[in-house]
């Protein structure tokens, strides 16, 4: 194990207790790894999303991981401006495949074995998405980052996350954004905005919230899987959210 292992072990003892989620499934967007910068990896903000994944995985929780790619492309914005929609989408998939390699050099470097599956074929640098043998790896210890979205267009990274956490049997969605939670109206622009502690799937498409896609809700709901979204820069956030802390905003069923 390096020495750069040592920041993510140091906030672990804080955290006690039952895990509320063994198997979750973590959705980060492609923003968030650019940090302060339009396009790009800042290495600062990966190395933090690292030793919060590690801390949760010392502690027994398995880990998957659906990354976005919109600090390399977005296909839809690529398509507004007269590209080919299933072309640009192909392209923002391939986006995605440098975070998540991204991603697995820096929990390596923690002492966290990862493995890269990918939805397009790419033998050098990653194994092909079988389900199986995802949860295997999960089942012992290791993290497993799921790239190039479903490895078809028209399909968001959000619907990835759900549909990826269906297949490996994950008991929860977590997924990581910029604010606290889910809000009536964008609070960076609103300093009245409202949060919500806890909303049925319902609620969400009718309100029309910006938590994910509609389709990613659709699967959630039609599933009974619950969705934490949560700020993602938050010290310790995802093993608080393992243990079932009240932190962000919490997408069920009613009652649940």
């Amino acid at each position: 194990m390096s020495e750069n292992s040592e920041p993510a072990t140091s906030a672990v003892s804080s955290y006690s207790g039952p895990l509320r989620w063994k198997r979750v499934m973590l959705k980060l967007s492609g923003e968030a790894f650019a940090g302060s910068e339009p396009l790009g990896i800042d290495p600062a903000v990966v190395g933090h999303l690292a030793d919060s994944i590690a801390e949760a995985v010392r502690k027994g929780v398995q880990v998957a991981v659906v990354v976005g790619g919109g600090n390399m492309f977005r296909g839809a914005a690529l398509s507004e401006r007269g590209m080919d929609r299933a072309r640009a989408d192909y392209m923002g998939m391939l986006g995605t495949v440098i975070n998540c390699l991204a991603l697995q050099d820096f929990l390596e470097k923690r002492g966290i074995e990862t493995r890269v599956q990918t939805a397009i074929t790419m033998q050098q640098v990653a194994e092909p998405f079988l389900p199986r043998r995802a949860i295997r790896h999960l089942e012992k210890g290791r993290v497993v980052i799921f790239g190039a979205g479903l490895g078809s267009p028209f399909f968001s990274t959000d619907t990835c996350a759900a549909q990826r956490a269906l297949e490996i049997g994950a008991e929860a969605l977590l997924k990581g954004t910029q604010v606290d939670g889910v809000y009536d109206s964008d609070p960076r622009k609103n300093p009245d905005a409202v949060r919500f502690d806890h909303l049925e799937y319902g609620e969400v498409l009718t309100r029309g919230l910006g938590v994910m896609d509609a389709t990613a809700i659709s699967l959630c709901m039609d599933n009974g899987l619950p969705i934490v979204v949560f700020d993602l820069m938050g010290e310790g956030n995802i093993l608080r959210a393992v243990h079932g802390e009240k932190i962000g905003t919490l997408v069920s069923p009613a009652g649940k």
